[in-house]
Parts: structure tokens; C-alpha cells; sequence
């Protein structure tokens, strides 16, 4: 596998444990306003409770298997799209709930390194 496709499935997997489980519960300039913590920011989107843990569930394991797809190209591919989809829907909810563009800036910022992920892992 190319390293810069190594280099992104890093990235990418440590950018979400950050977001959802060091600063989960800590305010951030990137959630909507109004929002301190990842709670009251699906709260802001108008999504419910279970959709936060599934989401988190979600991203949080993809996350392993971005790093486990390392030494298994097929895993890095199939959870990089996976990953690309759940991006394109948090760049949905920035959106529906009318925040300014640079909120879904580091959304936009892991779909496209989801997408050469992706690419580069033979989509």
C-alpha cells in the first residue's frame, strides 16, 4: 500500500478517537452554537440520543479498522468509504442546522482523506 495512504488511514483514525473520546465532552470552535459537547451538538442537529452512540460506535470502529486495514488494504478500503458516507452526513447536519461553512471544515477535511483512502486502496 502507498505510504500516503498509510499516513491518511493514521490521520483519519486519530482524528476521530480524538473527537470522540479525548474532546467528546469538551467544547470545540467546530460544533454548532450553542453546542459545549458532543451531546447538546446532536441535540443542535436535532438527532436523538441513540443516534449519538451509534454514530460514535460507528466511527470509533472504523477508526480500528482504518488502522488494522494498514496490513489489510481491503479493510482500509471498505472503512474508508464507510467513514467518507458518515463524513458527507455530518457535513449534511453542519448544514441543516445553517452553520457557517468553516464548521464542517474538519468533515470536509476527513471525507476527502476518507475518499483517497479509498482510491488509493483500489475503489
Amino acid at each position: 500500500m502507498m505510504t500516503a495512504a498509510v499516513i491518511c488511514q493514521i490521520v483519519i483514525a486519530l482524528g476521530i478517537i480524538n473527537v470522540w473520546l479525548i474532546r467528546q465532552g469538551q467544547p470545540t470552535p467546530w460544533r454548532p452554537d450553542g453546542a459545549r459537547n458532543m451531546v447538546e451538538e446532536f441535540h443542535q442537529y436535532g438527532l436523538p440520543d441513540w443516534m449519538r452512540k451509534l454514530v460514535g460506535a460507528a466511527k470509533l470502529t472504523l477508526a480500528a479498522l482504518l488502522i488494522i486495514g494498514i496490513w489489510s488494504p481491503p479493510l482500509a478500503k471498505g472503512a474508508s468509504i464507510a467513514m467518507a458516507l458518515l463524513m458527507a452526513g455530518a457535513i449534511g447536519a453542519h448544514l441543516q442546522v445553517r452553520d457557517p461553512l468553516k464548521k464542517s471544515l474538519p468533515a470536509f477535511c476527513m471525507l476527502l482523506l476518507s475518499l483517497f483512502v479509498a482510491f488509493q486502496t483500489g475503489l
